[in-house]
């Protein structure tokens, strides 16, 4: 029996037969059906991802005309900014790392967003980040998003003024740590709106909210609010990229236009995404480090397609490090990310990555 080159969802390289990687297609499937709720990817599909993993070249690539839009979320960081164990790249500013990326390597769309990457950290220099927009909006052609996280974690105590849920429910305060996550989301809120209101009035073309729901359900209130509030307000092509396949019930009975936010899924979040106003839903699914990618991207594209289907707006599936079928490892390998590319495509149906 034949023998695959196979990365694991940590990165690693294991040989694969065939059977196997059949049976992990399926499981990954029926994983995500069993979760979401949700029909699995048919035999017809399950065997296009066969071939896609079976192939022996390195790079696959979807077929002349199947092309998508590519987003991003603060990519440009990776040639300025620290990266972890592998130092910096390329040292150049944001300005330029942006001009590299819309010019050398022919990105639909470019984010710009400052190396803390939340808003609540952005607000008091938001003057700074004005000026920073304009000068990319002026040397630049390809629309321009400014990106960062709503991080509802930031305004809990020791680093914002509210009280710590981290602290308070294992205490058993299950009301006070209630109460300090909906003032919370309040504040970050009216942060969201106020960064967001002064990037369109610097002229950005969208506005990026990134890693949504991090901190569970109210983080998801606080950012819809936002949407809604921007999306009524300003010229943004507003994008929201979530954090997780599930929504963390961390307050359990936060509701949006009569919704209980905890639980949903992608199939799910997207329509209230599109109730707040959003232009650009960004599915995620979660890798299972211990799984292999053909089991990983078969459970991702299921939540995927469920997602595009139920969705009336475009969407963007999170295809990067640790998400989307794609290994966790700083440098995802470009073998899997291909592979993932072109199943959410071609199976996830999605409208760009």
């Amino acid at each position: 029996m034949p023998s695959h080159r196979m990365r694991m969802g940590d990165g690693r390289v294991e040989a694969m037969s065939s059977d196997k990687v059949r049976a992990d297609i399926l499981a990954g499937t029926e994983d995500a059906a069993d979760r979401g709720r949700i029909p699995t990817i048919t035999e017809q599909e399950r065997d296009h991802l066969f071939d896609l993993f079976a192939y022996p070249g390195r790079i696959v690539g979807v077929e002349p005309g199947r092309e998508v839009v590519l987003s991003d979320d603060g990519v440009a960081g990776s040639l300025y900014a620290e990266q972890g164990d592998s130092g910096v790249g390329v040292p150049v500013s944001r300005e330029q790392a942006i001009r590299l990326f819309e010019r050398a390597f022919g990105f639909d769309t470019i984010e710009l967003g400052h190396p803390d990457y939340s808003y609540k950290p952005v607000k008091p220099i938001v003057a700074n980040e004005q000026q920073c927009m304009e000068s990319v909006l002026l040397g630049t052609i390809i629309p321009v998003y400014y990106g960062a996280m709503p991080n509802l974690a930031t305004y809990a105590r020791p680093d914002g003024p509210f009280g710590n849920p981290s602290d308070l429910l294992p205490e058993g305060k299950i009301e006070e740590a209630r109460a300090a996550q909906l003032a919370a989301a309040e504040a970050c809120t009216r942060d969201m709106v106020y960064v967001g209101r002064k990037m369109a009035d610097a002229g950005a073309d969208g506005l990026d909210f990134d890693t949504t729901a991090s901190a569970g359900d109210a983080e998801f209130l606080a950012t819809l609010l936002a949407v809604e509030e921007l999306s009524a307000n300003t010229h943004l092509s507003i994008q929201v990229g979530m954090a997780a396949e599930f929504v963390l019930g961390m307050h359990g009975e936060v509701t949006y236009k009569g919704e209980r936010l905890a639980g949903l899924y992608p199939h799910q979040q997207v329509k209230l995404v599109e109730k707040a106003g959003a232009a650009v839903f960004g599915p995620v699914v979660n890798t299972n480090t211990r799984r292999s990618c053909a089991w990983n991207v078969a459970r991702a594209v299921t939540f995927v397609k469920a997602c595009s289907e139920a969705a009336s707006i475009p969407i963007h599936a999170n295809v990067g490090m640790g998400v989307g079928g794609v290994p966790m490892c700083e440098t995802p390998p470009v073998d899997a990310v291909t592979r993932a590319s072109v199943a959410m495509v071609e199976i996830g149906r999605v409208d760009g990555l």
